[in-house]
């Protein structure tokens, strides 16, 4: 069961109208108009708006309900604001220096903070009158939707293959996740030309055996209430066959004796450990991690004993393990040698 979803309305001050309100729409309160004159005397007799505004927003946009905040903005710049659901005082604040605004954190949405909250500033030795009204409340996800490859799902490197991910919901978010990568997921927007079924393709360009995991997808209504679905069912995707071998070449002019001599790899897969072998050697000379997908291997100081041929190559121990062809062989030549 996926965590439950926030659904964020706010009720006009006036009217009663329920209103699908976020942070930063531009809500207004607007005088009705009577169409009587005030004076000079009832004019300055008329009050000032004290009262502040609350509203709903998410630190995570494309999963609003497992961030959910409550901004509390005064009207004027106050030490001191409260938070209340359902007419109970939850929160008191006090601040070192006096601000226009303070943010309450709820955090996921749960059964435990779901209700009706109102916000209030000090003022003077009291308060302001309650903000307007925001309801925090939760809903079932949306049914799971489908994840398949085209295509197929077992593919051998090199070849590209699209992940489509397909929902009955009209112009969705789709989100695609790789199992056990921390990176943020991949997004794709929905179609809008009205049919039932909107695909969402996320397309792996050169794919090689460091793609092979398991995938799944969710959808998301970019309207309120922002409900989510369920995940799909996990998809395997596996690649056959090593990764594509890297390319090796010496930076920088001639190699002098005790200057660092400079190799650069460069493969196709991100997030690796290159490996720099001289030819004859079984071990690697020089080894180096790179969140990118090539490294610059460095002989220090280089001297005569450094020329010859080398190669490299890239591999990774998980959570899919697997190296790389070597490299083709790149002359380093170091002066006087």
């Amino acid at each position: 069961m996926a965590a439950p979803v926030g659904f964020l309305l706010l009720w006009g001050e006036t009217s009663g109208v329920l209103l699908g309100q976020q942070c930063g729409q531009g809500l207004t309160i607007d005088t009705v108009s009577t169409g009587l004159t005030l004076g000079p005397a009832s004019e300055a007799a008329t009050m000032v708006e004290t009262r502040p505004s609350l509203c709903a927003e998410s630190a995570l946009p494309l999963k609003p309900w497992a961030r959910l905040q409550l901004p509390c903005r005064a009207r004027l710049a106050t030490l001191e604001f409260q938070l209340l659901k359902d007419g109970v005082a939850l929160e008191h604040v006090r601040l070192d220096f006096p601000a226009i605004a303070h943010q309450f954190v709820l955090g996921e949405v749960t059964r435990d903070n779901r209700g009706l909250y109102h916000c209030r500033a000090g003022l003077g030795s009291g308060w302001t009158q309650l903000s307007g009204l925001v309801e925090v409340t939760g809903t079932e996800p949306l049914p799971p939707p489908r994840l398949s490859a085209e295509p197929v799902s077992w593919i051998t490197p090199g070849l590209n293959s699209t992940l489509r991910c397909r929902a009955a919901w009209h112009s969705a978010t789709f989100l695609l996740r790789r199992e056990g990568d921390q990176a943020s997921p991949v997004v794709a927007e929905g179609g809008e030309d009205g049919e039932a079924t909107f695909p969402a393709e996320f397309e792996l360009r050169d794919v090689s055996v460091a793609d092979s995991a398991n995938y799944s997808c969710i959808y998301v209504d970019p309207e309120l209430p922002f409900v989510g679905s369920a995940p799909s069912a996990r998809l395997q995707l596996r690649v056959d066959g090593p990764p594509p071998a890297p390319r090796l070449r010496v930076l920088g002019p001639p190699v002098t004796p005790g200057r660092d001599a400079v190799l650069r790899c460069e493969g196709s897969v991100p997030g690796v450990v290159f490996e720099l072998l001289r030819a004859g050697e079984e071990e690697a000379v020089v080894s180096a991690s790179s969140a990118s997908a090539a490294a610059d291997l460095v002989l220090t100081a280089a001297g005569s004993g450094h020329a010859g041929n080398y190669s490299c190559r890239y591999r990774a121990w998980g959570p899919v393990a697997f190296e790389s062809p070597w490299s083709d062989p790149v002359e380093l030549q170091v002066a006087g040698s």
